[in-house]
């Protein structure tokens, strides 16, 4: 069993205090549990995505927004977990396994990880948004070790000692349907339409995975696509949805050269179960040549996920999952592995 607890906090302070466009952010989680992966499967890309290397409670964001130009540009700082707005599709965040979050690719790098779940990091991240609200562009500059390694419990911010940064960069194209409604009640459609690339870099060098000796940088650039791709007639927030996303990494210094996801989910497949949501996803984690050749590795590892969201209260769901991973952790010493589990899930 694995289990996660999370409370989150937004403040518009331009309400409590009279600080016009500015929000203020907290998001603190516990983790705690058995490490079903690490323990049992050994797959590269994990099973679950709230198991965590270390049982703890802490703030994983922090942040303060100041919004500008009718909020067209934003400026943030503080903790900030780059995998709130970067790299990220709606329709993914069904799935359990760890990738439909932050991808394989990027989510290997750096000394601890980069800035995503379980870890937040000093950032600043500034976003602008064309007038029409169609186009965004976003970056930001983060540390390049989040947290600190040697005290894993806790909230800890430690700046210094070689750890450099990370920078990413993400242009997107997310086209709005203006008054799409499907009954009479013109309530909106949900739809599902994204398009976007993004490149990161970290300032640090790291050894070479062939054990070498050399040291090289560590970066990457990937691309994604969601769209909706049936709604049904009556119903504007049940219907099929997709998504794709593609991204690769430097392959000298890190274990998967590329990683790449696909998957679909039904919004209300079954009939007057109209609040869940099932779904399937296939992800492909490729090794590099340098790290395949040092370790005599399999060329890659493969992962299926079939999924069933039931909304049994507006409060309360349960998730089952059939998984199956190939060549786990691309070694062929390591079996097959079919996994079936559930997630219970209590929102207030």
């Amino acid at each position: 069993w694995l289990g996660h607890t999370e409370a989150r906090l937004t403040l518009d302070l331009d309400k409590l205090w009279g600080w016009n466009s500015t929000t203020a952010f907290v998001h603190f989680h516990s983790d705690l549990g058995s490490k079903f992966n690490t323990h049992y499967v050994g797959a590269y890309m994990g099973v679950d995505n709230i198991e965590v290397g270390t049982n703890t409670a802490q703030f994983y964001q922090a942040w303060l927004q100041k919004n500008f130009l009718d909020d067209h540009v934003s400026l943030l700082a503080g903790l900030y977990a780059t995998d709130s707005e970067f790299y990220v599709t709606e329709t993914s965040g069904l799935f359990i396994q760890p990738p439909y979050g932050m991808a394989n690719e990027l989510a290997q790098t750096g000394v601890s990880g980069p800035p995503v779940f379980p870890l937040g990091a000093l950032a600043i991240r500034t976003k602008f948004t064309s007038p029409d609200e169609n186009f965004y562009v976003q970056a930001a500059l983060t540390d390049g070790v989040p947290g600190d390694p040697d005290h894993p419990h806790g909230t800890h911010i430690k700046l210094g000692n070689g750890d450099g940064s990370l920078a990413m960069l993400e242009l997107g194209y997310t086209p709005h349907e203006k008054n799409l409604s499907l009954n009479n009640n013109q309530e909106p459609a949900e739809i599902f339409n994204k398009t976007a690339i993004g490149f990161w870099h970290y300032s640090a060098q790291f050894d070479a995975v062939d054990g070498l000796g050399s040291s090289r940088h560590s970066q990457g650039a990937y691309v994604l696509a969601e769209r909706t791709l049936l709604l049904e007639n009556g119903h504007p927030s049940q219907g099929l949805a997709g998504f794709i996303r593609f991204g690769v990494a430097s392959e000298k210094v890190n274990i998967a050269d590329w990683t790449g996801s696909i998957g679909l989910r039904y919004h209300g497949l079954i009939n007057d179960r109209d609040d869940d949501i099932a779904g399937l996803a296939v992800t492909v984690n490729h090794a590099g040549d340098s790290y395949r050749h040092a370790n005599s590795s399999e060329r890659q590892e493969v992962d299926v996920e079939a999924t069933y969201r039931a909304q049994i209260t507006p409060y309360f769901a349960v998730q089952p999952t059939l998984q199956f991973i190939g060549n786990p952790n691309m070694d062929s010493t390591i079996n097959n592995a079919w996994i079936v589990g559930s997630r219970f899930e209590v929102e207030f």
